[in-house]
């Protein structure tokens, strides 16, 4: 049964994240809150479940001609040693700071996307 459980919260994680809502912010509460994984784990998951996603998508954008690679190095370089440093400070941090962190920065997401969407709604 818990096969199931965990194949139904990637496949509703996967569709969100297709979706352009981010399938951690779905995959990670699944995980932990329902499933009972810990934090740690629940967030290397949805590292795991990123890379094929990301990779897919960079060649659909690719193929469609919506790629647009002036600079990306300056972008991709940065983005991987603080993808790496962040990881390594995750390993070292105990699950309650991981999950308080996390919860913040949900917090602030949804903030911001309740400000933008209220922008645009009174255009």
């Amino acid at each position: 049964m818990s096969f199931i459980l965990f194949l139904l919260a990637g496949f509703f994680s996967g569709m969100l994240g297709g979706m352009g809502m981010g399938g951690g912010t779905v995959l990670i509460p699944a995980l932990t809150i329902l499933l009972g994984v810990e934090q740690h784990v629940a967030q290397a998951t949805n590292l795991l479940a990123f890379l094929p996603m990301a990779a897919f998508t960079l060649k659909v954008h690719k193929d469609n001609g919506l790629l647009k690679t002036d600079g990306v190095w300056q972008l991709v370089l940065p983005a991987l040693l603080t993808a790496v440093a962040s990881g390594f400070v995750a390993a070292v941090l105990p699950s309650e700071v991981l999950k308080k962190l996390f919860g913040a920065f949900l917090v602030i997401l949804s903030v911001k996307l309740l400000i933008s969407s209220r922008l645009s709604f009174s255009k």
